[in-house]
């Protein structure tokens, strides 16, 4: 007796190829926004740094700071009524920076850490500051350039 084998429509090279195109089209779908809960809102009215207004003053704890994903922005007030911007990713590995604490902005890929005040490197091992960006103050309200 002779066993019936079903047609073969592709091979399992093209099943494979096919799917992972599949595949990619279906990430590149998802990832067509970001919704990073940690810094986002609180008075902001623009979506991208380039000077518009993002947070106000009352905002931005003294001590500490607030992060801006969708603009790439971190907004600091090292003492009260100073106000510091700093990019958002980590000088080591590019990772972006997801907290702000105790005087540091810290990165979760190797913990490295910066300083609020001036986004020097407080522990590596990141061994380049973030690069600092422009704070305009109009009133209340602050943007960045």
């Amino acid at each position: 007796m002779t066993s019936s084998i079903p047609p073969v429509l592709c091979g399992r090279r093209a099943a494979l190829i096919a799917a992972g195109v599949v595949g990619i089209g279906g990430l590149a779908a998802c990832s067509g926004g970001s919704s990073s809960a940690q810094g986002q809102g609180g008075g902001q009215t623009g979506g991208a740094a380039g000077g518009s207004n993002l947070a106000t003053k009352a905002d931005i704890p003294v001590g500490g700071g607030k992060i801006f994903a969708a603009a790439g922005v971190i907004i600091t007030q090292p003492t009260a009524g100073t106000f510091k911007a700093f990019s958002d990713i980590c000088t080591h590995q590019g990772s972006a920076i997801d907290q702000v604490y105790d005087g540091v902005m810290e990165c979760p890929l190797h913990h490295s850490e910066f300083s609020i005040k001036d986004g020097s490197v407080v522990q590596g091992p990141a061994t380049q500051p973030l690069p600092e960006k422009t704070v305009t103050v109009t009133g209340d309200n602050l943007s960045v350039a």
